[in-house]
Formats: C-alpha cells, structure tokens, sequence
C-alpha cells in the first residue's frame, strides 16, 4: 500500500508539475462548471431529438446518476477515508502547483468531478451511440475535467482512477435500470 501511495504522489507531482500561464487559465475553466453550459445543452438537444417524448426519462437518469456519483463520492468516502488532497498534504507543500490559491475541500478521495462527469458520458454514449457514431468523442470531456483536478493540485491520480469507477460503474447501472423499465413499460402496454 505503501508503494501504490508513492506511487500516486509521484505521478500527482509529475502530470500536475506540467503547468504554464496560459493552460492555468484553460484548466481553471475546464474544471469549472459554468464552462460546460453550452456542452450540457447540447447534450439535453440530441438526447431530445432522439428520443422525443421519451427523452425526459433519459434526462432524469442523467440526473440520477450524477446524484448517485456526487453522494458515493461526496456523502460517503471523502468522509469515511479522510484522505488529504493534495493541496492540503503537509508533505507536499510547496510541491503542488496550485492555481489561483484554489485549494478545494479538506478531503478529495474519490474525485466527485471524475466520477460525475464519466458517469454522464457513460449513460449518454449508451443512450446515443446507435444515433451518433461520434458520440464516443464525449469521453474527451471526461478525461480533460479529470486531469485538470491533477493540474490544479487537488486529486491525486488515484483518486481520478476510482472516481471514473465510479462514474462508469453508476452511468451503466443507471442506463440498464432505465433499459428495464422501458422494457417492462413496454411489456405492459402490450398486454
């Protein structure tokens, strides 16, 4: 265990070490939830147009599994481990590259961010891909939301890693569950 958490602080100071003046400012953005309207709201339209009148289940199981990933992540294991962001580890102090003294919450285990945002692509590339062959592009927001929590000093890699568990884990669930139900709806209607 030992080894894997050096392990992780190493990578943390190596990927977070890659900082310059003009991606701080990228990243501070990425890692911002305001950033993401536009991608949000395009996300609801092909949902919409795809779906129709159904698109509004869709919607709500977007918003049931970002509420599962941010309570797994947030409610129950930043509390329960207690594990010290980075940027609030005292062996890493002036190791971190910090952007604009932003320093989050106390705890950081696992990345609610990763676990949120993965969560979502997962449940919408499955809603979407037979649509939209491309869809799979949505994986790119993940991973960059993702990282800029390592840039910014706030998540160790690891973090990152279980969060994105998390999401891909809860983005399925939550698309099976809403595939049964329209299945069963269905089966219903029928007879």
């Amino acid at each position: 265990m030992e080894l894997l958490l050096e392990l992780d602080k190493r990578l943390l100071i190596f990927l977070n070490g890659l900082h310059r003046p003009l991606i701080d400012s990228i990243m501070w953005l990425v890692s911002g939830n305001l950033v993401w309207i536009p991608f949000y709201v395009l996300l609801c339209y092909l949902l919409m147009k795809a779906y129709r009148k159904d698109s509004i289940w869709l919607l709500v199981g977007v918003a049931i599994t970002i509420l599962l990933c941010d309570q797994v992540t947030t409610g129950f294991m930043k509390p329960y481990f207690a594990r010290l962001r980075p940027s609030h580890e005292p062996s890493l102090e002036g190791l971190v590259h910090l952007v604009n003294g932003y320093r989050g919450g106390l705890y950081g285990f696992a990345s609610s961010h990763a676990a949120n945002s993965f969560g979502v692509s997962v449940f919408v590339w499955l809603a979407l891909k037979s649509n939209y062959k491309w869809i799979g592009l949505i994986f790119i927001w993940s991973i960059l939301v993702s990282y800029s929590r390592i840039y910014l000093g706030v998540h160790y890699p690891t973090d990152i890693l279980v969060g994105a568990t998390i999401g891909i884990f809860t983005g399925s669930m939550v698309f099976l569950l809403h595939q049964f139900l329209v299945k069963k709806k269905k089966s219903i209607s029928v007879h």
